[in-house]
């Protein structure tokens, strides 16, 4: 289980949801999905959420900007509440500390002369930027797991990522949505169809006396592993999905 840093943000003690899922070994997709449903219900009751969560963003290793939350105490309390056992116990004991001791610091801090406040806010900023390195390391990382996939066992590892990029849109419903999405990428960098290819296919597969049953379960994988330029090509953009998606191939694998 990793740490959590806590910064100041608008005078609010605040750790990244990015931090936080990684933390509970949650998703981070997962986790925005359920402080979503937390604002919702605040909302209703006349709560604000500013106070548990601050919507914010950061930008992925695509140069895309991404939502994310900043958590306040409060906001790691509700998340803490609904977790059990080993993960739920290390995570409220690591969150409590961090910001008790954060909170002291700023107590501490408040009955200083304006020389060494301004050296405290000059402290407060290199921690934000060492919050900012961690994350960069980490996109780095993940980056460079994903660039691992080759044509050694293509069809494993893409089969894996496209699954890990299925659930970072809501589940394995959106492996059909996904697939489609980069054979349509596939024979636009190629310039053909793979329908008909795979159409073709059988028909010889026909002609040379395979059964039909054998001929049904052929796909448009089977055809792009007729041609290495296609293999190529397909790895290639199922790498640049993965990466635009934020997916982590240790978490594949």
């Amino acid at each position: 289980m990793s740490d959590l840093t806590i910064v100041s943000h608008n005078g609010q003690l605040v750790t990244d949801s990015r931090e936080v899922a990684k933390m509970v070994e949650k998703r981070h997709t997962e986790l925005l999905r359920t402080i979503k449903g937390y604002e919702i219900i605040l909302a209703e009751r006349n709560f604000a959420s500013g106070d548990f969560f601050i919507e914010s963003t950061y930008t992925d290793s695509n140069n895309q900007t991404r939502p994310c939350f900043l958590l306040t105490k409060k906001g790691c309390e509700m998340v803490a509440n609904k977790m059990t056992g080993e993960k739920g116990i290390l995570f409220t004991a690591t969150y409590v500390s961090k910001f008790n001791e954060m909170e002291q610091q700023h107590q501490d801090t408040s009955q200083l002369s304006p020389e060494l406040q301004m050296f405290n806010g000059l402290f407060q900023s290199l921690a934000k930027q060492e919050m900012a390195t961690k994350q960069l390391e980490t996109k780095v990382d993940n980056i460079r797991d994903v660039v691992a996939l080759n044509t050694t066992d293509w069809r494993k590892d893409a089969r894996q990522l496209i699954s890990k990029i299925a659930q970072s849109r809501g589940g394995f419903g959106a492996y059909k949505e996904v697939n489609t999405e980069i054979y349509k990428e596939v024979e636009r960098r190629g310039g053909f169809q793979l329908n008909t290819r795979l159409t073709n296919k059988r028909r010889r597969l026909a002609d040379e006396g395979v059964s039909k049953s054998k001929r049904d379960k052929l796909s448009k994988v089977d055809v792009i592993a007729d041609d290495k330029r296609l293999v190529e090509i397909y790895v290639a953009v199922v790498k640049e999905f993965a990466i635009k998606h934020g997916i982590d191939l240790k978490e594949a694998n």
